[in-house]
């Protein structure tokens, strides 16, 4: 399984992990930079070195990909408002 299907399936997964060290909520920004900081701790955690270009690739992917599901709403080249949670802060 290439890793942006496994970052998508296990999206809740992720955020859980994410919500750890970054403040992540309904209409919070989030930032290309904790996103991909993130991700490469997330798979070196599960055993995976990531490099950064990958895991910044990554994260321009992922992004991409929440936001047309329309579970990000881009308001920069590098920032996102968070559409996907329901409770005030997770």
């Amino acid at each position: 399984m290439d890793l942006l299907n496994d970052l998508s399936s296990n999206r809740t997964v992720f955020f859980n992990f994410m919500k750890e060290k970054y403040r992540v909520f309904e209409n919070s920004n989030i930032f290309l930079r904790d996103l991909q900081y993130a991700i490469k701790s997330y798979y070196e955690k599960k055993g995976k070195k990531l490099k950064y270009s990958q895991a910044e690739k990554l994260a321009i992917d992922f992004t991409t990909q929440l936001s047309k599901e329309n579970q990000l709403k881009k308001i920069s080249q590098n920032a996102w408002k968070v559409n996907f949670f329901q409770t005030k802060s997770v």
